[in-house]
């Protein structure tokens, strides 16, 4: 018999679709046995989800019914699926923040949860800037009122630390600094070929490639990309635009057309981590224009693929990108697109491919899980 502590780490719904949310607990329950000597062994815990209003034909085509299945699967299908492990295991690893609420199902002695972000809260915390009807806030404060349950809360960076503080949410005691890891498929290709272009990339010739991934969400600012794409193709017509992940909405179209863009952009979904790794190898520069972020996935998967980063003047991004990523102000079109032709011209203009190299291999998935198995023996 194993004397190892076993943890569930309880993951999101894969019918979500959030990428980074799948990853991150993927790679906690692959990496935290050999990142603790054996001494905790992680389970990925994913309940089947359940389709009801979906299956109804009155109502499968409606967007409320996809809503009324993840609330149904969020607060009723997986609490109840959790609280039947609670003999089964000796700790419990809440993946994702927004599913908070599980802690009311939960022991939270020997439950902890990592807080990505705010965003889940923001209506609660500045109801001016985010409005929001009664039972979405009442959704919220249920979810918050879980986190606020648990016994040890993860986070990926110092600024996210500051946010919790700052609004009181949880006791300075409680708080762990995880930050994320690099996946091993996201590699630089070798000095021989500094552009890292995979076989199916060199068949574009000498276009230059602005990427960006992640999804399309307000505070990702994908206007700000749009808008510094068309205005980097005035003066560099070889300019292409591949964007990874999310759905463009109406006005994101309209944008796009406007400009006369449709034939320089190519969006591609569902891409596995070693097609998107590469992406980023393929790439002139990565751009990450986003207004608010918790961490940053795609500037240290970038990085590590050798390629060159602008992104956001905020300070999750500043702490992430260090001194090897280039920044621009939030939404200040001029200079994103300035920027974004320097290091067209020159990838090295802002720091060499081996700085950005250096950089980034402070980032490992071993070392995030070792901080968590830590914290988890400590509550033992």
């Amino acid at each position: 018999m194993s004397d190892s502590s076993r943890v569930a780490i309880l993951a999101d719904f894969k019918e979500e679709g959030w990428p980074s949310m799948d990853l991150v607990a993927e790679m906690l329950a692959s990496q935290i046995a050999a990142a603790s000597g054996a001494e905790v062994e992680g389970t990925l815990v994913q309940p089947p989800y359940r389709r009801l209003m979906g299956r109804l034909p009155v109502v499968r085509r409606r967007g409320f019914a996809i809503n009324l299945d993840r609330f149904y699967n969020r607060f009723s299908n997986y609490p109840r699926f959790a609280k039947r492990l609670v003999g089964e295991f000796d700790f419990f690893h809440v993946a994702d923040h927004s599913y908070g609420a599980l802690l009311h199902a939960l022991p939270r002695e020997r439950t902890g949860v990592y807080c990505h972000d705010l965003d889940a809260f923001r209506c609660l915390l500045e109801p001016s800037v985010e409005q929001r009807p009664l039972w979405f806030r009442k959704m919220a404060r249920h979810i918050l009122t879980g986190m606020q349950k648990a016994s040890v809360v993860f986070h990926s960076t110092g600024p996210v630390r500051e946010s919790i503080l700052r609004h009181g949410l949880i006791d300075e005691k409680k708080l762990v600094h995880a930050p994320y890891g690099v996946s091993g498929e996201f590699t630089a290709m070798p000095p021989s070929d500094p552009r890292g272009l995979s076989t199916k990339e060199r068949s574009v010739g000498d276009m230059q490639t602005v990427v960006h991934v992640g999804s399309c969400i307000p505070r990702k600012r994908i206007d700000v990309l749009i808008d510094t794409f068309a205005r980097v193709r005035e003066t560099n017509p070889r300019a292409r635009l591949i964007k990874v992940g999310g759905s463009f909405t109406e006005d994101h179209h309209r944008r796009i057309a406007s400009q006369g863009l449709q034939s320089f952009i190519e969006h591609r979904q569902g891409l596995s981590r070693g097609e998107l790794a590469d992406v980023y190898r393929s790439a002139s520069v990565v751009l990450v224009p986003s207004e608010a972020e918790g961490f940053g996935l795609p500037v240290i998967e970038a990085l590590a693929c050798g390629a060159a980063v602008i992104a956001s003047d905020i300070p999750v991004l500043r702490e992430v990108g260090g001194d090897v990523v280039g920044y621009a102000p939030v939404g200040d079109i001029d200079r994103w697109a300035s920027l974004t032709t320097q290091v067209l011209d020159d990838q090295d203009e802002i720091a060499t491919r081996d700085q950005r190299l250096a950089h980034v291999s402070q980032y490992t998935w071993g070392r995030h899980a070792q901080i968590i198995a830590q914290a988890y023996l400590q509550l033992a």
